[in-house]
């Protein structure tokens, strides 16, 4: 850290600072003087290099490091990809992932979970490493533009001659003091010509253009701070950010996870192509033409508890149904069994005696049929599945529905029990009864799986890239220009410096140049490459 304070033109500069603010004069002389001068902010110290004895210090050094950034970024962006290895949890069709990723994947399966890869992106892990990409863009930026800023609003016209001569671009030519009125003179004009804007104290000119373009970088990070803000508000606050699943039959009116509306399924259509429509080679089999569901959407009252319509409409393909932040896309079209209807059996007499429905999805508990029988349903297994010799259900779909029936009549000294597992009887089991149930016929309903997408951050997340983008364009197709000129004893001093386009730069300050009655050379050589 440099220690000098006080510059030989009397200006009292913080402690840290490079170049004089006020002259420019070099503050270390030592080593190679000749060097090109470190512009970088202008040479003021930054707070992160001043300022180390608090914890708060130590954090802001800590996250002003450009290196500490690129390893968080590196890191999270190794973690993101180590999520999209396997279907993150919301995506896989079971609700127990602690036992679908081992035997679905084996062993990395397994490890896939523990690790807590399966529900990565909305971890405490991950969020956190977005945060602190998000505070090392904050404190990289306030670190550097504030100087930066105090800087260029501060220019002065006269610099020393060992800051102008140290530039990477840089001429000093003999001039009389004759001829250095109208020289300067036809210089501020050629530079004005080429848009330069120029300022003027004495025998000192300084010529500057493109400023604006020195703030690319941060209105850049602006824009990456912001799109990391609508990342962070979609996964921390609730109600900003939902993506599910729900199936709904037609008729059926079904509340919508983690939101206070309800919507109904009033008639779900696949529309089918005309054969008359297709090609030869496709007429043996139907091809949907569009999937269709028609909606109504309702918002439940607290106080009174009922549901109010808020909208009706249509979920297509490719075109949502939309209410406010909320879109329901028409995502998956099925056909699934909705209720059964059975005949009961009397065996001695060979004859049916009564048919019943039972709704699988809301089976009553008790039935009353003719000749005063009476069937109560004991169990419901509406995904049947064997689990340690024990029966059980996977699931709450109706995919092998398992039934255990009590059957009594008044020829019967007790009940009878009977076991039927989609809609076939066990016949070991009931082989004794005198009553048995036979599958008379299905009841089938058309099911709509749509997709919910609540983004209330993505405003959010737009505008930041197209601030972001805004900063790019700045930086990249714009440069900060500067011409420091001096006359003094007799000679005539020119520097110049970019912040990119170093080539550009010298061709524009010798086209100004000939315009003059002094053509200079600024070719570079090895010195001034250096940088």
């Amino acid at each position: 850290m440099i220690n000098n304070t006080k510059c030989d033109c009397g200006h009292n500069n913080p402690v840290g600072t490079v170049l004089c603010e006020h002259c420019g004069k070099p503050l270390d002389e030592k080593g190679d003087s000749d060097r090109p001068l470190e512009m970088r902010y202008e040479g003021k110290a930054r707070r992160s290099q001043t300022q180390k004895a608090t914890l708060f210090d130590r954090i802001w050094n800590f996250f002003s490091s450009v290196k500490v950034a690129i390893w968080l970024i590196l890191i999270t962006l190794v973690v993101s990809i180590l999520g999209t290895l396997l279907p993150q949890e919301q995506y896989i069709p079971s609700n127990r992932p602690e036992i679908y990723y081992s035997e679905t994947y084996g062993f990395w399966g397994e490890v896939f979970y523990r690790l807590g890869l399966s529900n990565l992106y909305e971890s405490p892990v991950y969020i956190a490493l977005l945060a602190s990409i998000g505070i090392s863009l904050v404190v990289c930026s306030l670190d550097r533009v504030i100087p930066l800023y105090k800087a260029l609003t501060h220019q002065k016209v006269v610099k020393n001659i060992r800051f102008i001569n140290r530039q990477r671009v840089s001429r000093t030519e003999t001039v009389p003091e004759s001829d250095k009125e109208t020289l300067l003179d036809r210089l501020a004009e050629s530079l004005s010509q080429k848009h330069y804007r120029i300022r003027r104290e004495g025998d000192s000119i300084l010529a500057e253009k493109g400023r604006f373009s020195r703030w690319g970088p941060y209105i850049n990070h602006i824009g990456l701070i912001l799109f990391l803000v609508g990342i962070l508000l979609r996964h921390t606050v609730p109600g900003w950010y939902l993506d599910k699943y729900v199936y709904v039959r037609e008729g059926e009116t079904k509340k919508l996870p983690e939101l206070n509306y309800y919507v109904k399924n009033v008639k779900a259509t696949a529309e089918l192509y005309d054969p008359k429509e297709m090609p030869e080679s496709d007429k043996s089999q139907p091809t949907v033409k569009k999937y269709e569901t028609r909606l109504i959407l309702y918002e439940k009252d607290h106080e009174t508890g009922k549901l109010r319509e808020l909208k009706r409409g249509t979920a297509i393909v490719n075109h949502s149904f939309k209410y406010d932040d909320l879109e329901l896309f028409q995502s998956v079209f099925t056909t699934e069994t909705q209720a059964i209807q059975l005949n009961v059996k009397d065996k001695q007499k060979n004859r049916n005696l009564d048919t019943f429905k039972v709704d699988l999805f809301d089976p009553a508990p008790k039935y009353q049929l003719k000749n005063g029988i009476h069937i109560d349903i004991l169990d419901y297994f509406p995904d049947f599945v064997m689990e340690g010799n024990r029966p059980a259900t996977k699931s709450e779909t109706p995919n092998r529905p398992a039934f255990i029936f009590s059957v009594d009549a008044p020829d019967l000294k007790k009940p009878e029990v009977s076991w039927m597992i989609s809609g076939t009887n066990l016949d070991d089991i009931n082989r004794k009864n005198r009553y048995t149930m036979e599958l008379k016929g299905l009841e089938t309903a058309n099911v709509s799986g749509l997709m919910i997408r609540v983004d209330k951050g993505l405003p959010i997340i737009f505008l930041g890239g197209i601030i972001s983008m805004i900063g790019l364009v700045m930086g990249f197709f714009w440069n900060h220009r500067r011409v420091w000129i001096r006359w003094q004893d007799g000679h005539l001093h020119v520097g110049a410096h970019t912040n990119k386009n170093w080539f550009g730069l010298r061709r524009e300050l010798e086209q100004a140049t000939e315009k003059t009655d002094l053509p200079l050379s600024f070719s570079p050589d090895r010195r001034q490459e250096v940088d």
